[in-house]
């Protein structure tokens, strides 16, 4: 199996996407951030040649660094063996996840009960990637068998002690789980979170169908990871190997984005659009006068968008003023920070009703795809508690939604669930029967999004 290896370092752009206009007294004003790297993908370099130093600053880029460290957390409660696929699926999917490291790359393998015990290479110290490595981990993962019960921030936290002892700079967890989080408080798991928030970044997937939802997506969330759903364990080890490839594809991690505003404005939210949608409003940390971070996670060769919405002082026709500066930035060893790319949000206050009442085409479209997101999970909460009329309405307005946008991802997903009668108008019947996995299917994925076409 091919291995995965770093090309460069990325280059950051950032494009605001708006319209400044404002009526008099008019003060919210509503942008789409489009962030850009480009060079830090995975093909193209043979293994084993170092990605090479760019000047930090020509257009944003980054010294490259050392390198990852990933550690992987597998579910080996009671459940596991039942049916005794997913554990044998779960032991082959990991083994193909240990095979696609590059040489060099720092690891280690967690296996995940009612407490979290290593199982390669153990002593508390991640090994080092090669092909005695690589061979030694398969091994130990063969004798993995599945007992106990499961409490997943023991496993979090266990994965954040190894991460610590590694000098790299992308620090990355793959947690995989089939089941509810019974043997430890929700308080534990959010304290869990909360100590590893910032420190790596987290995929988390649920097998089979007796997971939680909440508790998997809450996992991607906090630690600025994808969550997503593995109904058929035979599917495990490919969805392993995409994850490893993208974690290996991140070329720098914790960038921030950060907004400042002038005297009088404040920020109403911040929230990332695309690939999905997750509001970053509440992590803000200050970054100095009228400034404050958001955390945006590790980044390769890729694209996101993110919404910025800012309160002005009120203002007469005529004036102007800068809204906001957005920039990236990476956080420095000595407290400093180095900028990778800005761009600007302006307010302008005129009479021309036309101008003022022209909604951005980016702005329209990822406040619609928000509302889909919501729609979803309100319309899949009203289904089971019994509302069928309150449910119809939202996944109605859901379905409308998602072909307005041209989800169609989404639509398809909302198919499984309800009958579209008319999709233009949002009209549809819930379904009598729908498994498991199609309900659970669309609500993990609800918030993945669509790119607007620019």
């Amino acid at each position: 199996m091919a291995r995965f290896a770093k090309t460069n370092v990325p280059r950051f752009s950032v494009e605001v996407y708006q319209n400044p206009f404002l009526p008099e007294d008019g003060r919210e004003v509503d942008a789409i951030v489009t962030v850009t790297s480009t060079g830090g993908g995975t093909a193209g370099r043979p293994e084993g040649i170092p990605a090479p130093v760019t000047d930090p600053g020509a257009g944003g880029a980054l010294p490259a660094g050392p390198g990852a460290a990933v550690v992987l957390m597998v579910d080996c409660s009671g459940s596991m063996d039942y049916p005794a696929t997913k554990m044998r699926a779960a032991r082959e999917a990991t083994a193909a996840a240990v095979e696609t490291l590059p040489d060099g790359t720092a690891f280690a393998v967690v296996a995940g009960t009612h407490v979290a015990r290593e199982v390669y290479p153990r002593g508390g110290r991640l090994a080092v990637a090669d092909g005695t490595t690589r061979k030694e981990a398969k091994e130990a993962l063969r004798r993995l068998t599945a007992g106990g019960g499961t409490a997943i921030g023991t496993w979090l936290i266990a994965a954040d002690r190894l991460l610590a002892t590694a000098d790299a700079p992308i620090r990355h967890g793959i947690l995989l789980t089939d089941g509810r989080n019974e043997h430890e408080t929700p308080e534990a798991l959010r304290e869990a979170l909360d100590a590893c928030a910032g420190r790596f970044t987290c995929d988390a997937r649920g097998v089979g169908t007796d997971w939680k939802v909440e508790e998997v997506t809450g996992v991607a969330s906090a630690l600025l990871g994808t969550a997503d759903i593995v109904a058929d364990p035979s599917g495990l080890s490919a969805d392993f190997t995409a994850m490893m490839a993208a974690a290996l594809g991140k070329a720098v991690a914790d960038v921030a984005l950060r907004l400042w505003t002038p005297q009088g404005a404040r920020v109403r939210f911040v929230k990332q659009v695309a690939p999905a949608v997750e509001d970053l409003t509440g992590r803000r940390t200050e970054a100095g006068p009228r400034s404050g971070d958001y955390p945006t996670g590790s980044w390769g060769d890729e694209s996101r968008d993110y919404h910025v919405c800012v309160e002005v002082p009120a203002a007469g026709v005529g004036q102007e003023m800068l809204a906001a500066r957005v920039s990236l930035v990476l956080p420095q060893p000595d407290g400093g920070s180095l900028p990778l790319s800005q761009g600007l949000v302006r307010a302008v206050w005129t009479d021309d009703m036309s101008a003022t009442t022209t909604i951005n085409p980016q702005v329209a479209h990822y406040t619609g795809q928000a509302e889909l997101a919501r729609a979803i999970q309100q319309g899949l909460d009203l289904r089971k508690a019994g509302d069928e009329d309150g449910a119809t309405a939202r996944l109605g307005r859901a379905v409308q939604l998602a072909a307005v946008s041209g989800n169609a991802d989404t639509a398809k997903l909302l198919a499984k669930v309800v009958d579209v009668v008319d999709a233009a108008a949002g009209t549809v019947r819930l379904k009598a029967r729908v498994t498991d996995a199609d309900e659970m299917t669309l609500e993990t994925r609800s918030t993945k999004t669509v790119r607007v076409k620019k």
